[in-house]
């Protein structure tokens, strides 16, 4: 019996070790921490509870308060450049690193670089092979594809992207910001539909509530009649 029990152990500790030899350990902390840095600027610019403290985060950065905006969003984007080059190798020698090379979450890692490109147009049709072998939430390309319609100037599937104008004010001669809007839907009246089927968590509605917009329905025909310069 005793021999058995070993003979069992030893069995369970091969599987274990069989089952993780698939996750590459220095890649998953390499995409971790582009993940990390990717985040870095884009959560003093847009997370609230950073953005709010302007005077103490142009403190720490040890920049002028007028310039603080300009100054991130710079950093913002070298951060990008930098990130977008090293991810386009480990996509030449890995694909696409789904959760079976580098675990979850670090497998969207890869997708969020992508996403801040302008190269989402060539790697789709990865993220749509990793999306429908299980390597990547599906709703990320669904998010994703929805990025690269708005950017053609086509109808989005899911609702996920959102875009505001900045115009002329003729009065002042300054540059002023439009409320921002989600951007045409194709179906809007099928687009929960669709988005439960990819995953997504949330109604339309309910996303756009988080982006801070109050959402209605418009058509490409709005979006040509309305002012953009």
């Amino acid at each position: 019996m005793r021999v058995l029990i070993l003979l069992l152990l030893l069995a369970s500790a091969a599987l274990s070790a069989v089952g993780q030899t698939g996750l590459n350990t220095g890649l998953k902390r390499e995409l971790d921490s582009i993940y990390t840095v990717d985040q870095r600027w884009r959560s003093m610019l847009f997370d609230p509870r950073i953005s709010r403290r302007s005077d103490s985060l142009a403190a720490v950065l040890g920049v002028p308060r007028k310039d603080l905006t300009g100054y991130i969003s710079r950093r913002m984007l070298q951060t990008d450049s930098t990130n977008q080059v090293r991810v386009r190798a480990i996509l030449k020698q890995h694909g696409y690193p789904g959760k079976s090379l580098v675990g979850e979450p670090t497998n969207e890692a890869t997708w969020y670089v992508i996403q801040h490109s302008k190269d989402i147009k060539a790697y789709l049709p990865l993220i749509k092979k990793a999306a429908n072998k299980g390597e990547l939430p599906s709703y990320l390309y669904g998010q994703m594809l929805d990025r690269q319609l708005l950017r053609d100037g086509k109808e989005q599937l899911y609702g996920t992207q959102a875009l505001g104008y900045t115009v002329t004010n003729p009065t002042t001669g300054r540059r002023e910001p439009q409320a921002p809007f989600i951007w045409p839907i194709k179906n809007p009246q099928q687009v929960n539909q669709r988005r439960q089927k990819a995953g997504f968590k949330t109604t339309v509605e309910q996303n756009a509530a988080g982006l801070g917009i109050e959402y209605r329905i418009v058509t490409l025909e709005d979006v040509a009649k309305m002012p953009k310069k």
